[in-house]
């Protein structure tokens, strides 16, 4: 066997035991919600940023936390308020005096957006000019105060949480925000099993902690190893036709889509759908993405994208309902598709 073999099987190995060994750690904190915690760590293998839903209480801020303390990279908060201004994020010039001399001048202050791992809590509790002061960072990966740009340390990663039922004070996501986040993920209740391990290990004296295990060189080169992993044609396809299935009136469209949607996903979307899937062909022990990899990886990739129409929100229509709807109307086999087109 070739000695490029060898090694990229090696390094698949080793990627496969860090992800299992990042969200085993992770667990120790965090009971339940593997689904959350797995579909966060892949967004981590894929560069991308993630937007944590779901009411108050179910451990959403304790997720990002524990993931900050099991990866050995610089953490900062950003608590979102409403008189939270656009300096407080990225930072300011302030006038320095030198102690030696008097002379004054202007030096950058950085601001809290200069981490690695960044937690945005309650993101749409901000003013939408302060929620824009993320926009350069999450694309670019960079800051621009006083016409400098400054990069930011790599690998980088924003976590935002927000509160789907609490409206008085919010301000929604703009849509070019909301594509920004490679994933959506939708954090569920606890179920009778989840409750009781949670109240054993906060209410009898226990306080498991994560400890650091992963460190940024293996990130940024696991982050390239999942960009090798190869996807056929006819997979890149149906990956691209379940994104131009989300585009009403469209010639993938479904009725569904054309009936409730006002505007479809971005090329994004497809994006992450097929990055996601290459994360889930490697922990399969695969070196190729599949139609089930690209399917899994829909929902949570997608449905942040789908804006809908008046009709749809009247009729209580989710982003998720399109999806699913067009996940059962997209054929995987090329030879169908034709057919139906």
């Amino acid at each position: 066997m070739p000695e490029e073999h060898v090694d990229v099987e090696r390094r698949c190995r080793e990627f496969r035991q860090m992800f299992t060994s990042l969200t085993a750690e992770i667990g120790k904190v965090i009971v339940g919600h593997e689904d959350i915690v797995q579909n966060t760590v892949i967004c981590l293998f894929c560069g991308g940023h993630v937007l944590l839903e779901g009411v108050p209480g179910l451990g959403k801020t304790l997720l990002v936390r524990t993931l900050s303390a099991a990866l050995s990279l610089k953490f900062r908060r950003i608590q979102f308020t409403p008189d939270l201004m656009p300096a407080d994020i990225i930072g300011t010039n302030v006038v320095m005096e030198d102690k030696t001399t008097g002379a004054r001048h202007f030096e950058f202050q950085h601001g809290p957006i200069f981490g690695q791992i960044i937690l945005a809590d309650e993101i749409n509790r901000a003013t939408p000019k302060t929620q824009s002061a993320m926009l350069e960072a999450m694309q670019e990966h960079s800051v621009t105060s006083g016409g400098k740009l400054y990069k930011l340390e790599e690998p980088f990663m924003v976590l935002a949480t927000q509160n789907p039922i609490e409206q008085e004070g919010t301000y929604p996501l703009p849509e070019a925000q909301l594509d920004r986040f490679f994933f959506k993920l939708l954090v569920p209740y606890s179920n009778r099993e989840e409750l009781g391990e949670i109240l054993n290990r906060t209410t009898t004296g226990r306080d498991p902690k994560a400890r650091a295990i992963v460190n940024a060189q293996q990130i940024l080169e696991a982050q390239g190893l999942v960009r090798r992993v190869v996807v056929a044609p006819h997979v890149q396809d149906y990956a691209i036709r379940l994104v131009l299935g989300t585009h009403p009136r469209g010639e993938f469209a479904p009725d569904m889509t054309s009936k409730y949607v006002r505007f479809g996903a971005s090329p994004r979307g497809v994006q992450a759908i097929v990055l996601s899937g290459k994360v889930r062909a490697l922990l399969d022990e695969r070196y190729h993405v599949s139609f089930d990899d690209v399917a899994a990886s829909y929902l949570p990739g997608m449905r942040h994208r789908i804006l809908l129409n008046f009709e749809g929100q009247a009729e209580g229509i989710t982003g998720d309902d399109i999806l699913n709807d067009v996940l059962k109307a997209t054929p995987r086999a090329v030879d169908e598709a034709v057919k139906i087109a």
